[in-house]
């Protein structure tokens, strides 16, 4: 469970300043009328508000991001969200360790410290609610019964949509420097890596095995945001759904070794990938997980098909 809608106290470990949660993400495209249409068909409330676009989980409405018109797909910024008593903390943590503090970009009240990470990626602390589950998500599917037929037909099938926004993962020149950077200064922590290839990182106050991730690329962008669905057959029915409006291409179906969570990526129209994920693995915040160093040929994926010849292009560093 989450902590969004009230229900329940958040967990939070006692003295350690980290962040709790990956808040808002937002995005710059070309073209807002086609990412209204893409993330629709992906099963996220696509809001057209202006020359804007808001994306909304269907079930509690929270808003997980906003889509920009801009030149080129990229990043515009990323907000996490902090404990309100934290964010002086932060503001001092920050100032400390010699980081600039900006003005919000136009457009974006705020509130929280705006500030660049290591790569000039624009980067928020603010005070919110605690999106990451305070115990790992069950992934349930309903017992199959003898002398029936158990599956509906396609056109019966009720489809879960994502709950919530998993994690996203950034493409970066110096996966090691990233990983320093969001340690020392957000207060995350590594999960696991496999050399300076790729490097997940998980909140303290209990959160997915990685809230955000690295790959190394020759200059930043977004590789995928990955969204949590129920049960795999969620994850089936989001993809063909998907194929059904001509958004086809991608990877999966399969389970990744470093997270343990079932995968199917859909290719957006920019090149990167919006994932339906199940069964994340889970850091409480009472642990101490130990990050390890994989083997790139042995971390991957544990089975699945070969992944895309260009699945880590980036596509929006060829836009630089």
């Amino acid at each position: 469970m989450t902590a969004i809608g009230g229900y329940m106290a958040a967990t939070r470990r006692p003295g350690l300043l980290g962040v709790h949660s990956v808040g808002e993400f937002v995005l710059a495209v070309p073209d807002v009328a086609k990412a209204q249409d893409f993330y629709g068909a992906f099963g996220l409330d696509a809001r057209a508000q202006g020359n804007q676009l808001s994306l909304h989980t269907v079930g509690d409405g929270y808003r997980w991001g906003r889509v920009v018109e801009g030149a080129r797909k990229e990043t515009h910024h990323l907000s996490f969200h902090c404990w309100e008593e934290d964010l002086p903390r932060f503001r001092a943590h920050l100032e400390g360790n010699g980081i600039r503090l900006l003005d919000p970009p136009p457009g974006f009240d705020s509130n929280g410290l705006w500030f660049r990470d290591m790569d000039g990626k624009l980067l928020e602390i603010r005070v919110g609610a605690k999106t990451q589950p305070d115990e790992k998500t069950p992934m349930e599917l309903a017992p199959t019964a003898t002398g029936t037929r158990n599956a509906p037909y396609r056109r019966n099938a009720g489809r879960s949509g994502p709950t919530r926004l998993s994690h996203v993962v950034h493409f970066t020149p110096d996966v090691l420097k990233a990983i320093d950077f969001y340690h020392r200064i957000l207060g995350l922590r590594l999960s696991d890596r496999s050399g300076d290839i790729v490097a997940f990182m998980h909140a303290v106050h209990g959160s997915d095995h990685h809230v955000v991730a690295f790959a190394k690329s020759g200059a930043p962008g977004m590789h995928h945001l990955s969204w949590d669905v129920p049960t795999v057959n969620d994850i089936g029915l989001g993809v063909m759904a998907m194929a059904d409006r001509g958004y086809d291409r991608g990877w999966g179906f399969g389970r990744h070794v470093l997270g343990s969570n079932y995968f199917h990526y859909v290719r957006d129209p920019w090149g990167s990938y919006c994932e339906y994920s199940s069964d994340m693995d889970y850091v409480p915040s009472s642990m101490d997980w130990e990050g390890k160093d994989h083997p790139p040929e042995d971390g991957f994926y544990l089975w699945g098909p070969n992944p895309p010849a260009d699945f880590v292009h980036n596509y929006e560093g060829d836009a630089r």
